[in-house]
């Protein structure tokens, strides 16, 4: 263990419910191993206009529960310009800081290996609610927004099957469909869109729809990435759209709900907060003894750490077993 060392924590990015838990957890490991410990508000560019708190073990209490960050977050395109790169240097020197975890996404981990090249020991903690960091099974905040997008799926089923209707639930993921294809899966959706697969919208919906339909179901429930609204070329360009050709082509009532930022928000789930522990106390250990460049991932149902630039250049992958597994099991 590395005496006297002064560790920084941000987060950036979209915030993740379990973000929280994860600064506790970072801020207490070290603390408890000697270290200082500072709290960079609104990530990156907090860095750049020093924004910075001293944390101790009462000021992260009580956060555990919460959802969002505590530290805030914003994106910042000043810390990607040289002059701003240069004042968060600046700031970290000032401070004496020699390590620093951050917790988002791949934008997030890009920000921190500039930081890594710079002579910054740093930590990646894998916080975004699409589950899209390549090197790692699993990142903070996804169980929590699946459960929320199922909670409101089953409400809307509710008014559906009152109305013998057919809703069309949009769902976040740009470039990637985990929300979609997992939810989907416990929802038991009629469809499933996401922007890895191309979808026919009359193979893939509209025959779905006829062929449940001729079994005697009469509500249906589709959901779609907003990815798929956002293609170059799309045929649909927002879910109303999309469920107003399903009318057309079927004669149903079909409703489009927009579920956007609620899908951030909220309690963290049980999961969220145990992994976010175990993720940033792996961290914080790490930093303690001098052992940065690191991204802490999940594989194989355990937490690890990899390095940096190796974890950075993984490919992310699709589950295209369980996409099909959601289209067998959707009549």
């Amino acid at each position: 263990m590395q005496k006297n060392r002064t560790l920084a924590i941000l987060s950036s990015g979209g915030d993740a419910p379990g973000m929280n838990a994860a600064i506790r957890a970072v801020a207490r490991t070290a603390i408890g191993r000697g270290c200082r410990v500072l709290g960079i508000q609104r990530g990156f560019q907090g860095l750049v206009e020093d924004a910075t708190v001293e944390l101790g073990l009462r000021s992260v209490s009580d956060i555990i529960h919460r959802g969002g960050t505590a530290l805030y977050t914003a994106r910042s395109a000043e810390f990607t310009k040289p002059e701003g790169f240069l004042k968060a240097l600046r700031t970290l020197e000032r401070h004496g800081v020699d390590a620093l975890a951050v917790i988002g996404g791949d934008g997030t981990f890009r920000g921190a290996l500039e930081l890594a090249r710079h002579g910054i020991e740093v930590a990646c903690i894998p916080g975004t609610i699409d589950n899209d960091i390549a090197c790692s099974e699993y990142t903070i905040g996804f169980d929590t927004a699946l459960n929320t997008v199922v909670e409101m799926a089953d409400r809307l089923r509710d008014t559906a099957q009152s109305h013998e209707r057919c809703s069309v639930i949009e769902v976040m993921g740009r470039s990637c469909g985990n929300i979609a294809l997992v939810s989907g899966v416990a929802i038991g959706t009629t469809a499933v869109l996401v922007p890895e697969i191309d979808f026919d919208f009359e193979l893939d919906v509209v025959e779905r729809i006829e062929n449940t339909r001729r079994t005697g179901k009469r509500h249906f429930i589709i959901v779609a990435a907003e990815g798929i609204f956002k293609r170059e070329n799309a045929r649909f360009l927002y879910a109303e759209a999309l469920a107003e050709a399903i009318a057309q082509e079927t004669g149903l009532d079909v409703r489009s709900t927009v579920l956007g930022h609620v899908q951030r928000g909220g309690i963290p789930s049980a999961r969220d907060r145990i992994m976010a522990a175990e993720m940033g106390y792996l961290a914080a250990e790490l930093l303690s003894t001098g052992r940065g460049n690191r991204v802490i991932a999940v594989q194989k149902g355990a937490v690890c750490d990899l390095d940096i630039e190796e974890a950075l250049a993984c490919k992310r992958t699709f589950d295209f077993e369980l996409y099909r597994m959601a289209q067998d099991i959707s009549s």
